[in-house]
């Protein structure tokens, strides 16, 4: 019965291939021979690289959680760009401050965004420039479409990040005094005192004087002093 079927099977190998048993048989232990050598090394470096994955998660810390800084000022923001890996990564846009220590791969040190952390980026977000002078948080002069783009940037950070704080504002108080105007009220003139006491005791020099105010002065006759 097993030779039957062993005569059989060489004849539907030589009709179907056009080869011979033992031809077929080396060339089909070829295949395997190959498809062992490629699997072994592929599936050794698919292996290693989830190995190395497992222990890059493995010694990788938690992130603490996010420190609520109130207002600060954009000097204090810089401390705050990633070169001290035991500070949060921040930064900021349109004065608002978000923590981004979890997207430290993109905006830490050496990622594609790594010159907007610690610093106000709404402007270079708006434009999508990487610019130096763009870095800031003045959007005064953008376009609709910029300000629609810096919207939508917002909205991201708003939904994936923390707030922890704000930008001080740094608008400067005006000092009446240093501006040179005067505060007294406008209109009235202030005349020294003795100007006054002058114009007080000097007597008017067109009124009449105090002699004839007090009338004429009455003359004798020369009656009465023929009387006398």
């Amino acid at each position: 019965m097993a030779l039957q079927l062993w005569e059989t099977l060489k004849e539907a190998i030589t009709a179907y291939t056009g080869l011979s048993p033992a031809a077929f048989f080396t060339v089909l232990a070829l295949l395997w021979a190959i498809y062992y050598v490629l699997s072994g090394m592929f599936g050794s470096s698919d292996n290693h690289q989830q190995q190395r994955s497992r222990e890059y998660e493995e010694q990788m810390e938690p992130l603490p959680p996010p420190v609520q800084l109130g207002e600060i000022s954009e000097e204090e923001l810089k401390q705050y760009d990633g070169s001290d890996s035991n500070k949060p990564l921040l930064m900021a846009i349109k004065s608002q401050i978000y923590d981004v220590s979890q997207s430290r791969m993109f905006y830490g040190p050496g990622g594609p965004y790594a010159l907007f952390a610690g610093k106000d980026a709404s402007r270079a977000l708006a434009k999508m420039s990487f610019e130096e002078k763009d870095l800031t948080g003045d959007i005064s002069g953008l376009g609709p479409f910029e300000l629609e783009a810096l919207q939508d940037w917002e909205y991201k950070f708003m939904s994936k990040y923390v707030k922890v704080g704000s930008i001080k504002s740094t608008v400067p108080v005006t000092d009446g005094a240093s501006s040179g105007e005067s505060t007294e009220p406008k209109g009235v003139v202030d005349t020294p005192a003795e100007t006054k006491e002058v114009d007080i005791a000097k007597p008017a020099e067109d009124g009449p004087s105090e002699t004839a105010a007090a009338g004429p002065v009455a003359t004798p006759s020369s009656d009465d002093t023929k009387k006398e």
